[in-house]
């Protein structure tokens, strides 16, 4: 009759399968875990690693110098147990000649007899090569054993004779060689020595087996109590190394530390010096080195304090004269043409002059602000895009004037974001004025994009570009690239500072690329969200067909080609 299968037998087969399967994925994944845990606890840990090394390395000395140890002990042995054996060997053929001569000489005398007298006499004395067993063999002239002569305790036949000894002896040799022979029931090491006693009469042959019993055991005892010493040994290290090492590590864990709260500006932390060794010079160094970094921040930030204080105080305390020279200056423009053309050039330089300067008391007074900490943002929701159009619109005249033409690019949707217009308005503005003011008559590019995040504006000039020193100051005060180039569009000298601050303030980067001769690439980029962190740019910061370059602005970059394209990380 035909089986019938189990139709429920082959989902439960697949069901097994696929616990086991969970199952050995779990366990690799707690593999893996395990394996990077530790991996994380080596890099993190100098103790781990020293007190590790220290035991790896200890491992292998103990092992070598256990091996030899054991080696040379056990060699000792076998060469002293071999020396005393050869000489009683051949204290007994000696013996067994002498007998030979003496007995030999009576008429009537059986040899066999002798050997036989003789290998008892032999059994019975005692020597220092320890226990043994002696056995003679007769041979007839082909070589034949014709008989063996061995006392009755002895457990050694000719057939457990190497074969290689034999053939030795019958050679008129000495010789000695190791092997296995049963003695007492259990299978045992011995040395065995033979030599031939050669006799007018016949050719006889003396063994010697000595078993190694007492080597082999002074040789497990010496082996045992060397890997007995060697476990303690190096249960012992790990517990010495911690303790070692702790006296290092514990003054570089402080170091680091302290270093880390004079970093976080507690400049009030020091060391504790303990000792006169290197690591209290070393203390000593680093307290020195604190006072000293204690000393300087506090005198730059009170000179930045007296900075701060006086651009403020000049910038309030010019305002109110100036205003008087405004009005005087705003009288005398007004009559300009009633006064000779001199007087008239004269009063249309000082209105010229007079804005400039009420433009530079106003960033003064800007940058103080920043610079006193209290500076909020007023964010509201605003569509970028119209911003932007309204800036071009505002520059294409003056662009016009360059030779120089503004093109706009928006790179998918670009969504509204909360900001500040005055303050992102002044930036763009800023690029926008900077780009035709270097862009040598040729197209300016000013691009928007936008994703679930961020918001990113950039401004592409193909003007005479910047180099590594320029783009590290670039966006320092008052700094110029070129302090002979006279201004076109005015300028304070404050702009690039003031935007880099205005783009903080929202949690933004400003950055820029450039080489001289291909011009510079601004890129500005803030959160949708007033707040928010940002992490990437919709926009790079090289624009297509650039690699090579120079980078600045903030948060600092490097420039590691390719440049992260939309939607990437800067790093």
């Amino acid at each position: 009759m035909a089986e019938l299968s189990n139709p429920d037998s082959a989902p439960a087969t697949a069901a097994t399968r696929t616990r086991i399967a969970a199952r050995l994925t779990s366990l690799r994944n707690r593999v893996r875990e395990f394996g990077l845990a530790l991996s994380g606890l080596w890099r993190r840990s100098l103790q781990l690693r020293v007190v590790a090394l220290t035991l790896a390395i200890t491992s292998a000395v103990v092992a070598v110098v256990g091996y030899v140890l054991v080696t040379q002990i056990s060699s000792q042995l076998i060469d002293v147990k071999t020396k005393a054996a050869i000489n009683q060997s051949s204290y007994g053929v000696s013996y067994i000649n002498e007998q030979f001569d003496l007995q030999g000489a009576i008429v009537g005398q059986d040899l066999n007899d002798v050997l036989e007298d003789s290998v008892g006499l032999l059994q019975t004395r005692s020597t220092s090569a320890g226990e043994f067993y002696v056995m003679a063999v007769v041979r007839d002239t082909e070589g034949t054993v014709v008989r063996t002569i061995a006392s009755e305790t002895s457990p050694v036949t000719a057939t457990d004779l190497p074969d290689d000894l034999q053939q030795r002896a019958a050679e008129g040799l000495q010789g000695w060689s190791y092997a296995r022979m049963l003695i007492d029931g259990s299978e045992q090491s011995v040395l065995v020595v033979g030599s031939a006693v050669p006799t007018d009469r016949g050719d006889y042959e003396l063994y010697y087996v000595y078993p190694l019993t007492t080597e082999i055991s002074v040789t497990n005892f010496v082996t045992q109590t060397v890997i007995a010493a060697a476990i303690a040994f190096l249960i012992l290290i790990p517990g010495i190394g911690m303790l070692v090492s702790r006296l290092v590590v514990l003054p570089v864990r402080s170091a680091s530390r302290t270093s880390q709260r004079l970093a976080g500006g507690d400049l009030s932390q020091r060391m504790e010096v303990r000792g006169e060794d290197d690591l209290a010079k070393l203390a000593m160094s680093f307290n020195g080195m604190a006072a000293s970094l204690s000393s300087q921040i506090n005198r730059l930030e009170r000179l930045s304090l007296v900075q701060q204080r006086f651009s403020s105080d000049v910038s309030h305390e010019l305002r109110t004269p100036l205003t008087t020279v405004r009005m005087a200056a705003e009288l005398l423009h007004d009559y300009r043409d009633e006064f000779p053309e001199a007087a008239a050039r004269s009063a249309e330089l000082l209105h010229t002059e007079l804005d400039r300067f009420e433009a530079l008391l106003k960033d003064l007074l800007e940058i103080s602000r920043y610079d006193a900490g209290g500076m909020e943002l007023d964010a509201d929701e605003e569509n970028v895009e119209q911003l932007v159009d309204r800036i071009v619109t505002t520059y294409r005249p003056l662009a016009a004037e360059q030779g120089s033409e503004i093109q706009v690019e928006a790179i998918g949707e670009v969504p509204p974001a909360e900001i500040s217009v005055r303050r992102l308005e002044r930036v763009l503005r800023n690029l926008v004025a900077n780009a035709l003011e270097h862009g040598e008559g040729k197209p300016v590019e000013v691009t928007l994009a936008g994703d679930a995040t961020t918001l990113a504006i950039s401004v592409r000039d193909h003007g005479v570009g910047i180099d590594q020193n320029a783009a590290d100051r670039l966006f320092d005060r008052f700094w110029r690239a070129d302090p002979s180039r006279v201004r076109k569009l005015g300028g304070t000298g404050l702009g690039m500072a003031i935007s880099l601050e205005d783009v903080l303030l929202h949690n933004g980067w400003l950055h820029v690329w450039g080489k001289p001769g291909h011009g510079c690439n601004f890129r500005v980029t803030v959160p949708l969200v007033a707040g928010a962190t940002i992490d990437h740019s919709p926009l790079p910061l090289v624009p297509v067909g650039e690699q090579e370059g120079y980078v600045g602005g903030s948060p600092h970059i490097e420039l590691a080609p390719p440049e992260p394209r939309a939607g990437e990380d800067l790093t």
